[in-house]
């Protein structure tokens, strides 16, 4: 069944519609969810609780064809909300992840995530949207509901921070 008559389904309050359409982003949200908090407990306790939030919220969803751009806007504050409750900066373990080109192949996956984090929440979010889940830059706008052009700069000033923390010198923006 297409997509867009899920969603609309699952907004009508039809329930198989709505675990349909979860079962559908379930692979894309444990990544993303497992990206930010940086363990596997914590990620399937975000998904869920974004599972639930986006239950909750269905019948605010404007645009049935942006469903999954507003999903992963709810899994992003789902995910900042329960590393601000652990007070803690996670680091990511090893996991099959796609490396950024500009990055220095030496590095293991788990290696150049620990200097992802170190960038700021706006750079940040567009890297890890943007290489490790493969979102194209319009997706990655409207995920964060920002301009295209905005997450082309914060994709530019990323990579250019990363390098730099990569040779070394440090981050001093």
């Amino acid at each position: 069944m297409e997509k867009g008559m899920l969603v609309q389904r699952a907004k009508a309050g039809d329930e198989a519609a709505f675990e349909e359409l979860l079962i559908l982003h379930t692979e894309q949200l444990y990544r993303t969810a497992y990206l930010y908090v940086g363990n596997r407990e914590d990620a399937l306790d975000v998904v869920q609780e974004t599972s639930y939030k986006a239950y909750v919220g269905l019948k605010k969803l404007k645009e049935v064809e942006y469903f999954s751009t507003w999903l992963i806007r709810i899994l992003i504050r789902t995910s900042y909300e329960c590393i601000r409750k652990k007070k803690k900066i996670s680091f990511v373990e090893e996991e099959n992840v796609q490396v950024l080109n500009e990055a220095d192949r030496n590095l293991s996956n788990s290696e150049l995530l620990k200097v992802v984090q170190q960038l700021r929440k706006k750079y940040r979010d567009v890297i890890l949207l943007h290489y490790f889940q493969e979102l194209t830059v319009k997706e990655v706008s409207q995920v964060l509901v920002i301009p295209e052009g905005t997450v082309k700069t914060y994709l530019f000033r990323g990579r250019k921070q990363l390098k730099k923390i990569l040779k070394g010198e440090g981050y001093d923006e």
